[in-house]
């Protein structure tokens, strides 16, 4: 049996994030039993929080909780250190033969030499995916930035295989690390394909679109987290430029945000009746139908690979637009509109000129697309055959 051990989502039961949410539907839709997944869980975060063990089962993988000291911005590091710690301590107690570790994201860069060492010695392998371009994100400073950059560099240098989520994010490990020789392979993210349970009568639903004053396909939608390489800005400013009569729905967290003030202070979107901020949506079956009943769903990341988001508005929504950037057109491809940061007014007004037949052919198109490459069930599988080829 391979035992294989994941380090660097915050934990299972998935509570919500991109990794947290791999992490789960890899064992999940689990279809071997000669996988062993061996998951390190940030105690606090798993929605079994309140189990005391340091163990306990999920979706047939075993869990290990992590107690990780709240230093700030530098948790994520330790975390990943005390898990990566942990899960070499857990393989040696198990005798495991040719473990792999399995590490998302490159927060650990400087310190992965030794514990690649300590991986090899045990026959084992270093696998790690690289995530997105972390160093890009605005809400770093640039210390923090540079650091990134050398903890990607570093991650991409002792890995023994990198995992990209993205055909960009694979070609920009190449060609950036070509001094390395990175081994890389291309394995997306997932999503469901399912339809929302609810219906328009549900007490949950009318409550919700009641409450928010939308009404179904009369709104724009985004979900995704506030922060700026989202270019929430572009989106509030060239729909405020458009001529719109549906509303701009934004499902993101915003308390105490001070970019959120910062671009209301610049934008003026408050005096915009038609821009609604509605808070976040937890209820997955609920958010389903939010998506199903937009007229249109705006994707504005440009920092990151397959992003979940994306997915699940492809599968969704009837009709997508997304920014043009390379991560969006590797997935959306013939099955969306695109838009440049100056000209998403323009892309709105034509938008709501087409006819219903158009949007139609749309839908599918981005369904499609969905359901021959995404699906959960087709990634788990791309995943249990690259564990399997390592031996």
């Amino acid at each position: 049996m391979k035992s294989l051990y994941i380090i660097g989502s915050k934990g299972i039961p998935a509570k919500y994030g991109g990794f947290e949410t791999f992490v789960e539907k890899l064992t999940e839709y689990q279809k071997t039993s000669d996988i062993k997944y061996y998951v390190a869980c940030m105690r606090e975060n798993s929605l079994k929080s309140n189990i005391s063990e340091d163990f306990f089962e999920h979706n047939g993988a075993t869990c290990f909780n992590i107690d990780v000291p709240n230093i700030g911005p530098a948790r994520a590091i330790a975390y990943d250190l005390l898990a990566l710690k942990k899960a070499i301590a857990i393989s040696k107690e198990n005798q495991d033969e040719q473990p792999i570790f399995y590490i998302l994201a490159c927060r650990i860069g400087p310190f992965i030499h030794y514990f690649k060492k300590q991986i090899h010695k045990m026959g084992g392998q270093l696998l790690v995916n690289p995530d997105g371009h972390e160093w890009l994100r605005e809400k770093w400073s640039r210390p923090v930035r540079r650091y990134w950059k050398i903890s990607e560099s570093l991650m991409v240098k002792h890995a023994d295989l990198l995992v990209c989520d993205s055909k960009n994010i694979e070609k920009y490990i190449q060609n950036d690390y070509k001094k390395h020789s990175p081994k890389t392979t291309y394995i997306a993210y997932g999503t469901e394909l399912e339809t929302s349970k609810l219906s328009s009568s549900d007490d949950k639903v009318r409550r919700w679109f009641s409450e928010k004053g939308i009404v179904e396909n009369e709104y724009y939608l985004v979900v995704g987290r506030f922060v700026p390489e989202n270019n929430y800005e572009s989106m509030l400013r060239e729909f405020m430029k458009s001529n719109s009569r549906k509303d701009f729905v934004l499902i993101t967290n915003v308390e105490k945000n001070a970019f959120y003030e910062k671009l209301k202070a610049e934008t003026g979107f408050d005096k915009d009746s038609r821009v609604k901020f509605v808070g976040t949506v937890y209820d997955q079956e609920l958010l389903k139908y939010i998506r199903e009943h937009a007229f249109g769903y705006f994707h504005g990341h440009e920092v990151g690979g397959t992003n979940p988001s994306l997915l699940e508005a492809l599968s969704s929504t009837k009709l997508n637009i997304l920014l043009d950037v390379g991560f969006n057109r590797e997935v959306g491809a013939d099955g969306a509109i695109y838009w440049e940061k100056d000209n998403l007014h323009q892309v709105i007004d034509e938008s709501e000129k087409l006819s219903a037949l158009e949007i139609q052919k749309m839908d599918v198109l981005s369904t499609e697309q969905v359901k021959e490459r995404f699906t959960w069930d087709f990634i788990v599988d791309e995943y249990e055959k690259m564990f399997y080829e390592r031996r």
